[in-house]
């Protein structure tokens, strides 16, 4: 047997570890069951022999060991794309695996979409090319919608500011802080992890190509404090981390390009007081398209949200605004200003904005085609990181949404730096491109549309589950699923109050006890 592709079979499905069972089931749209499920009952793990070589006393120790040992894999170079939390916490985990790690940020600070800054881009809709990108889509009164419990790092609690050791007086205590805070959060995380020695601010990355020796070269430039020119280096991998809350989806609406108003994304949206008594249409039913209606309703004269979740028929008001209204999609917009929806109804019009969410986009990245964005599918993409083609050498880091991001970017990169320093194997190329494949298909089966590829909702408990099993690490807390589960509840029930009352105190107080062994 070769020592370096260690294989362990259970013949029996039955017998397969809980992290399996949980991927047995028929109605999965994104099918994350491991291939050999599919094969003859029978389960192949491939475990790296330093992997399995590894004590069981270790918080490393995958599930099933094997006695063996092997010198160490030589530290990749490796280029990290971002700063923000996807790109910090790849950073962290590509060090611990003693990789050499560079990450290259266009701004000036850590923290990536949780930047705030009052800046807007010349374009309202965020279409045109030539504009001057600013990467954050934050506005001044956002919260966020989940609990801090639930979204903070796996193994650095989202506590408050002055539980972290910090005494300057800053900091916001509610459980569903304002965006302020979790910049402050991620800033103490690179902080506490020196992580700044890694980040190359103002340095914007141009072209990622992949060279013939199958190594990367990567092209940047200083946008400030440098002379403008561009520098290219080689680095033995690429880890993306670039976000998806910067170039705008925009409605398509019939006949907008007659009507006379104005049109805005919500990427542009800061403050309400553009809209002073203005009559607003907002398209969209996510959680920016409600928050964003209330923030406006004490300055715009009214305010109509349209989307495909509302039922057809006649507007309703939204309870306790006396000038909101719900209305199904809108149908067209008139060159007489007016805006029809799919009920019928009619609003004079000043304002849309569109909350209509954004689309990936990795304008420096060469890859002749391996990997392309279709309908916001980012593939082929084997468990929405690794091109089959070019694993493992490049990856993505946070392509799944509606999820915990922070402990989805976590464990991605836990897996993506033990993949590249060895410790994990991978399945073949082919392998990889069949699941792939298998789960495409099944999204056609199950009605699923191509541009939710990466919409994992209820499922990403298991994918959660799944990364983690892979790299060794226990399944996430249960507390943290109940809680994430509780709040999604109180949202839908109470949108107005859920961020300040809630009955889940029990899973605070036990997320508290779990925190005590990393304060």
């Amino acid at each position: 047997m070769n020592r370096r592709d260690w294989t362990i079979h259970l013949a029996d499905q039955d017998a397969s570890p809980a992290p399996f069972d949980a991927f047995v089931f028929r109605r999965n749209p994104w099918r994350y069951s491991p291939l050999a499920l599919r094969r003859q009952g029978s389960i192949s793990l491939r475990l790296s022999p330093s992997l399995s070589a590894m004590p069981s006393s270790s918080p490393l120790a995958p599930r099933h060991l094997l006695s063996a040992s092997l010198p160490p894999m030589t530290p990749r170079r490796v280029a990290v794309i971002g700063a923000g939390a996807a790109g910090l916490v790849s950073a962290r985990e590509l060090r611990r695996e003693g990789h050499r790690v560079v990450v290259f940020e266009r701004g000036g600070s850590v923290g990536g979409t949780w930047v705030y800054t009052p800046a807007v881009e010349s374009d309202p809709l965020s279409l045109d090319p030539a504009r001057e990108v600013v990467h954050s889509s934050l506005y001044e009164s956002l919260r966020t919608n989940l609990p801090r419990e639930s979204m903070g790092f796996l193994d650095y609690p989202f506590v408050t500011h002055h539980r972290r050791g910090n005494d300057d007086g800053e900091g916001d205590p509610r459980r569903f802080p304002s965006h302020a805070e979790v910049l402050r959060y991620l800033e103490d995380f690179a902080r506490d992890f020196d992580l700044y020695g890694l980040v190359r601010f103002w340095t914007e990355v141009g072209q990622v190509e992949r060279e013939e020796d199958g190594r990367w070269a990567v092209r940047s430039r200083r946008v400030r404090g440098g002379d403008g020119g561009d520098e290219s280096e080689v680095y033995d991998a690429v880890v993306v981390c670039n976000g998806h809350f910067t170039e705008p989806r925009v409605a398509d609406i019939p006949g907008i390009d007659a009507w006379p108003g104005k049109q805005i994304h919500s990427h542009n949206y800061r403050v309400p007081k553009p809209f002073i008594d203005q009559v607003v249409v907002v398209i969209g039913s996510s959680a920016s398209a409600h928050d964003i209606s209330r923030d406006i309703s004490g300055s715009a004269k009214e305010v109509h949200i349209a989307s495909r979740s509302a039922l057809v028929g006649t507007p309703n008001k939204l309870p306790g605004y006396g000038n909101v209204w719900l209305h199904s999609m809108v149908e067209s917009a008139n060159e007489d200003g007016h805006v029809v929806f799919q009920d019928g109804s009619s609003v004079h019009v000043d304002v849309i904005m569109h909350c209509t969410g954004y689309r990936y986009s990795f304008p420096f990245l060469k890859t002749n085609g391996i990997v392309n964005v279709d309908d916001n599918r980012v593939g082929p993409l084997y468990k929405h990181i690794f091109p089959p083609e070019l694993a493992p050498c490049l990856s993505f880091i946070g392509t799944p949404w509606k999820v915990l991001p922070f402990p989805t970017f976590e464990l991605q990169s836990k897996w993506v730096a033990g993949v590249l320093s060895g410790r994990i194997a991978l399945p073949t190329q082919e392998e990889m491109m069949e699941d792939v494949k298998a789960f495409y298909l099944q999204m056609v089966v199950d009605g699923w549309p191509k541009r939710y590829t990466h919409n994992l909702t209820k499922f990403q408990f298991e994918y959660f589950d799944w990364l983690a099993h892979e790299c060794g690490y226990p399944a996430v807390e249960e507390w943290r699923k109940q809680m994430y589960e509780a709040a999604a509840e109180n949202r839908r029930d109470h949108p107005e109050s859920y961020r300040d009352e809630w009955d889940d105190d029990h899973l605070v107080a036990e997320a508290q006890r779990d925190f005590q062994k990393f304060l």
